[in-house]
């Protein structure tokens, strides 16, 4: 049945109404109604139609409105199927105006291998902490919540086949570029010949996996990256034959904590401008490294999903998709929302973190859900 939707937007005391589609995004933090108008009470006289909109904006304003960012019902028990496919939409980031569509384009529901690049000086207690994270994806039995029971829901997304992403993540061949062969400053494209210089180098080259290997180049604190610190802590994109020779899908993350910790590590460093807020202790004991844990994961659950920038995204333009990281940025736990990261675990020895992997801790963001239109995490609590 054909309608015509009302929407009334209340941004503080301000109120509009708009006679518009029924494709309508709504950003998070307008408090958005949805009313069915049927059609024949559009053909009033524009004075009475007037008044009843009127009438009804001073119903609708004179009771409060339900919050968007509802807590988990306390019924439902967390990490378990009933958060996954719940009716409910009282959850971390709900909103039914997020249009995440898939537009038919390729994902990794094969073995994914991830490669990684070591560009600039690392230590070996660094890696170990990076590898550990890439090597918990699936690692099933790990201490709940685990890694793996986040990654499950990078699994509920699949291709036009209906084949789920993978289950089994692991952590392919490694390349260390430890003299800069590029430089100690990178632009977008030069950091895509770091990675052919890698593919194609004449020693324990990395192997060339276009269908299920994701390249991931790390870069040490002493690397800037275009637009680093400024506009992003890290992207993924795919590489391009006339540079690399190959189509492979990438990620770059840079460790901030020499160039900007108080934005790409934030909590465990906070910017100057918040004084008086004090950093959280980090899981593993490396500022830089625990803060680059959460990029990571945000970058190759989108690469799972979206390796050529046309699978899974939301949004009309495919050049800056909104994707299933991004729309649930900031939020880390039950209740997140705003400048509120969500509840978090906290160790014995003061450490905040939300996920266990194979042997470490590590503090990671939460991936929108689209079966049910939420943010979550295997962290999630009952209230």
């Amino acid at each position: 049945m054909n309608q015509t939707h009302l929407i009334l937007h209340f941004c503080g005391s301000f109120s509009k109404v708009n006679i518009i589609s029924p494709s309508i995004y709504a950003h998070r933090h307008h408090k958005t109604q949805l009313l069915s108008v049927k059609p024949h009470l559009l053909k009033m006289h524009r004075p009475s139609l007037l008044l009843s909109l009127l009438t009804l904006l001073t119903l609708l304003t004179a009771a409060p409105l339900p919050a968007i960012g509802y807590r988990p019902l306390p019924h439902l028990r967390p990490n378990s199927s009933d958060l996954r496919f719940g009716d409910s939409k009282k959850y971390e980031g709900s909103s039914e105006f997020v249009h995440l569509r898939y537009h038919m384009g390729p994902v990794l529901t094969g073995s994914i291998t991830v490669h990684t690049i070591w560009y600039g000086q690392w230590q070996k207690s660094q890696k170990k902490i990076i590898r550990e994270f890439i090597g918990s994806f699936s690692a099933v039995n790990a201490k709940h919540p685990s890694v793996a029971g986040w990654w499950d829901t990078v699994r509920l997304y699949t291709d036009q086949t209906g084949a789920n992403i993978s289950r089994t993540v692991r952590l392919g061949e490694q390349k260390n570029d430890r003299f800069y062969s590029h430089g100690k400053s990178l632009t977008r494209l030069s950091i895509q010949s770091v990675i052919k210089s890698a593919v194609t180098a004449k020693t324990k080259p990395l192997p060339i996996n276009p269908s299920n290997g994701l390249y991931l180049l790390l870069t040490s604190d002493d690397v800037y990256v275009e637009d680093f610190c400024g506009q992003v802590c890290g992207f993924h994109y795919f590489t391009f034959p006339s540079i690399v020779g190959y189509t492979l899908p990438f990620a770059w993350v840079g460790n901030s904590a020499k160039l900007c910790p108080g934005i790409c590590a934030y909590p465990f460093a906070v910017p100057e401008y918040m004084q008086g807020l004090k950093p959280l202790k980090s899981p593993n004991g490396d500022v830089g490294v625990d803060g680059m844990i959460s990029v990571i994961g945000h970058e190759v659950a989108e690469l799972a999903t979206n390796p050529l920038v046309n699978a899974w995204y939301a949004g009309q333009d495919p050049v800056a998709p909104v994707e299933i990281a991004d729309l649930c940025e900031g939020i880390y736990g039950t209740g997140g929302g705003g400048s509120y990261m969500g509840q978090l675990l906290n160790g014995k020895d003061g450490a905040t973190y939300n996920m266990n992997g194979i042997r470490r801790r590590y503090l990671v963001q939460w991936l929108w859900n689209h079966v049910v239109s939420y943010c979550t995490g295997p962290n999630a609590l009952d209230q």
